[in-house]
Order: structure tokens, then C-alpha cells, then sequence
């Protein structure tokens, strides 16, 4: 956990998810008198049991010191939340859990190194393999924020050893922190995501770039530059005297993936075809952005084929789960948007996709270049009907409702097209592929169940395919 110092007056808590628990923990331990309220009364528990006092500031805010609100709580749009509105009414600061861990790291004896890692697509991939590769330097990791755990619960730094803190940051959590100065600062890539919460495009990318408004002189900031929102501020970053380094999936930067290799100049610096976990152009780009932090904290950029060969890569992210014969599976749920599911239709061919759930304001806008790697859709969720209506006439469609009815569908149209291609040759390899470019929330909780309920459909189907085949007579 990280040591907080213990502040004057009372610090009220609102939301109390995976990160609001954490605040309350930290501020208790650090003797600090802490007001906290969720509607979940689960979650109420919890926080009373870690030391806060409940009180609804939803309608009895008090008079707190702070406030520090949930990412997921509106701070300005659709309309602030009406805790917000009080806390402004008196003059409160309004913060997030990333500052307050901003403001511990200046209490600490030895700072340590900071990386924040933002952007639309591919965050959570980088910065795993970003802690992955530093852990391979030596280095003692502290991995957190959007991924995996909350930022307080994090270790504080280790004892003679450089301790690097990989931050995952979204959108929500950097509306949030005023006083975090990363020593290195990626920006993996923008395009339309989540425009409810931020007014619209220009308000999501201003969100964005708000972390680099904060980075220190001697920083370095890794802007991922195959879209036209992250040159512009790349080329701002780099008018203005900041250290940048670009990183490109297509076209020429200080480190691009290109024919399948990681390449500097004219050094070639690994070859990611031999890397099961970082396949496609958009990892290349992931890849990228990793190596250009080892080079910004000081470590060298060489020697790195085996450690990117050893990267695991992380669940629901095209994540190969399962084989039958020439058939892989892809559980690719975290493509909650078109511009995700658009690396996953380039990584791969002989498709037979998965798609759908709760439709995002762009739909599958930019997906037609690669329908040519597709053989046959089959739609799920409260999109199913309208992605029909736009994917007929360019492969074969099919309504299948639900999830688990779609991997079978998908599975026996891939194993029939099968035999019948296996009847000049060997079949070529074929795809079901779980990229819904939606949002999960009409028949999932999140993300990760509904990737896990694909890894569920697929084993019984492959069980299933395992039975019949040792009961068919000799």
C-alpha cells in the first residue's frame, strides 16, 4: 500500500469501486478521518469496515477538506454529477486517487521513476510489456491504475533496487490529477472514445494531452503518431522544447514497426514474428512505444527479442484460447470499439467474426478496407440487427442472438468450410474471432465476462467435438 501523509481536516470519498476501497484504506492508515458514500450498500460495508464513516454526501455533503471522486462518476459531462456541483458550491477540491499517490511520491526518501501510459487503443498491452521489459532490466516494477491493481494498493518502492511505477491512465482518472510530472509519458493513439463523458472529440483529446501539461522539463514524452490528433500534439510537445519520440506502426518515426520487425533508423531491433502475444500492426506499435521507454529511463534498446518472445500478453486482448485441427479461437472482448476491432480483422484471415453488443456513436466506421479477411459475421446483442443491415452484401451474415450460440454457429460454418476446401488440400487456417467493436453492457457486466463466457462456449464445443470424435466408429 502506498504511505499517504495525513491531511488536515476530513477527506470525503464518493464511489467506492476497486479504487474508491483503495482511497479509504490508504487515508485510514494513514490517520486520516474519511467520510465515504456508494449506492452499493455492499461496497458502503466495506468502506465502514476499512474505518470510513457512511454519510450520503449526496445529500448531506458536510463540510470536507477534499473530496476525491471515482473515475466513473461525471465531472463535467453529460452534466457534473451532483456531488460535484456541491463540492464546487463550497469551494472544495475536487481529486482522484492518482493525485493523491502524486502527492506521496513527494513525501518519499528516493523518488521513483514514473511512466504513464494513455490513449484510445493498446494501453494495457504497452504497459504490461512496458513492466515486463523493465523487469527484465532489473528493475523493480510496480504495475497499476487502469490495469490490474488500484494505484494505492500498490508497493511502495523497493529498498536498493530502482523501482519504476507503470500507470495505466485513462481519460476519467487524468480529468482528476493536477501535481503527477511522469518522467516518461506515452500516448498510444487517439480516435473517438467515450465523447459522452468528454462533450465531443476536441474535449477527449484536450482530457488526453492534459498528462502532458504536467510532465517536467527533463521528461520525455513517447507519442504514438499514426493518427492526426497525436502528431498535432507531438508537434506541439516538440515546438514547445519537450524531448519527444515518435513511435509509428506505418510511415517513418524515431522507432516504427515495419514488414514485422521493431526498427530505429536503420537498426533493426527485434523481429515480432516470432512473438505470439504482440501480432499485427497495432502491437507493433505497442512494442514500439515500450522499447522507446526502456531507451527514455536509460536502458539499452538492444538484446530484446527473447524478452518480447517471453511476453504473455494479457486476456481478452487477442487472445489466442483454444485449437481444433486448423481452426484458432481469438477472445479479442476488449475491442469495445471500431478502431480496436480494426487491428484484430488486420491480424488475421479466413475470419469468422463475433460481433456485437451495445453499438458506440461510430459503429463500424473504418472496418470495410479489411471485410476481404472475412468469411461469414455472426451478430450478437442489441447491435445485431443494424450491423446486419451494414454487413450484407460483403459476407455472409447471421443473426445468432446470443454469445455462446454464436461461437457454435461460427465454429461448425468454419469446421464445414473446412472439409470442403480439404477436399483439393490441406485446409487453410481459419479464425473464430471475438471482436464485437461494442460496448458489453446489454448482456455483460463488462468486458472480461464476456470474454470469459467465449472461453466457456468454446471449451464445451470443443468437448463436445472431442466426444463425438472418440464414439465414431473405427
Amino acid at each position: 500500500m502506498i504511505t499517504l501523509p495525513k491531511y488536515h481536516g476530513e477527506t470525503a470519498v464518493f464511489g467506492l469501486g476497486r479504487s474508491g476501497l483503495s482511497v479509504v484504506r490508504a487515508l485510514v492508515a494513514a490517520g486520516n478521518r474519511v467520510s465515504a458514500w456508494d449506492q452499493n450498500g455492499d461496497q458502503r460495508a466495506e468502506a465502514e469496515k476499512a474505518g470510513a464513516q457512511i454519510r450520503d454526501l449526496e445529500t448531506e455533503f458536510g463540510a470536507p477538506a477534499r473530496l476525491v471522486l471515482s473515475p466513473g462518476v461525471p465531472l463535467t459531462h453529460p452534466q457534473p454529477h451532483a456531488v460535484v456541483k456541491a463540492a464546487r458550491a463550497a469551494d472544495v477540491p475536487v481529486l482522484g486517487d492518482v493525485e493523491l499517490f502524486a502527492a506521496a511520491v513527494c513525501n518519499m526518501a528516493e523518488h521513483p521513476k514514473i511512466v504513464a501510459v494513455t490513449g484510445t487503443n493498446g494501453k494495457s498491452t504497452t504497459s504490461a510489456l512496458i513492466a515486463h521489459l523493465l523487469a527484465t532490466r532489473g528493475a523493480a516494477v510496480r504495475l497499476g491504475g487502469n490495469i490490474g491493481h488500484a494505484v494505492l494498493d500498490l508497493d511502495m518502492p523497493a529498498q536498493g533496487a530502482p523501482t519504476v511505477y507503470v500507470l495505466e491512465l485513462s481519460s476519467y482518472q487524468i480529468d482528476l490529477v493536477e501535481t503527477l510530472t511522469p518522467d516518461v509519458a506515452v500516448l498510444t493513439n487517439l480516435s473517438p472514445d467515450h465523447l459522452d463523458r468528454h462533450g465531443d472529440m476536441a474535449g477527449y483529446v484536450a482530457a488526453k494531452s492534459r498528462l502532458f501539461d504536467m510532465l517536467a522539463p527533463h521528461a520525455t514524452a513517447v507519442i504514438g503518431c499514426d493518427d492526426a490528433e497525436s502528431r498535432i500534439i507531438a508537434d506541439a510537445l516538440h515546438a514547445s522544447g519537450q524531448q519527444v519520440c515518435r513511435i509509428a506502426a506505418s510511415g517513418d518515426a524515431d522507432i516504427c514497426w515495419r514488414d514485422g520487425a521493431l526498427v530505429a533508423g536503420k537498426d533493426v531491433l527485434a523481429n515480432l514474428e516470432y512473438a505470439p502475444a504482440l501480432r499485427g500492426a497495432h502491437n507493433g506499435q505497442n512494442a514500439a512505444a515500450a522499447t522507446a521507454v526502456l531507451g527514455a529511463l536509460g536502458h539499452g534498446m538492444k538484446d530484446l527479442q527473447q524478452a518480447l518472445e517471453d511476453f504473455p500478453g494479457l486476456a481478452h486482448r487477442l487472445q489466442p484460447v483454444g485449437n481444433y485441427k486448423n481452426l484458432i479461437f481469438v477472445n479479442d472482448s476488449k475491442a469495445t470499439n471500431a478502431e480496436a476491432t480494426r487491428q484484430a480483422l488486420a491480424a488475421y484471415e479466413n475470419i469468422y467474426w463475433i460481433v456485437g453488443g451495445r453499438a458506440k456513436d461510430n459503429g463500424l466506421l473504418g472496418l470495410d478496407a479489411f471485410y476481404k479477411n472475412v468469411r461469414a459475421a455472426f451478430l450478437i446483442g442489441e447491435a445485431a440487427a443494424q450491423f446486419k443491415s451494414l454487413l450484407e452484401g460483403h459476407f455472409v451474415c447471421h443473426i445468432s442472438g446470443t454469445l455462446d450460440k454464436a461461437v457454435y454457429d461460427a465454429a461448425n460454418h468454419a469446421r464445414a468450410d473446412a472439409a470442403k476446401r480439404d477436399v483439393t488440400g490441406s485446409p487453410a487456417q481459419a479464425a473464430v474471432l471475438l471482436s464485437p467493436a461494442c460496448a458489453s453492457f446489454d448482456q455483460f457486466p463488462d468486458f472480461e465476462a464476456r470474454g470469459d463466457a467465449f472461453c466457456a462456449a468454446i471449451a464445451k464445443w470443443q468437448s463436445e467435438q472431442t466426444s463425438a470424435y472418440e464414439g465414431a466408429p473405427c
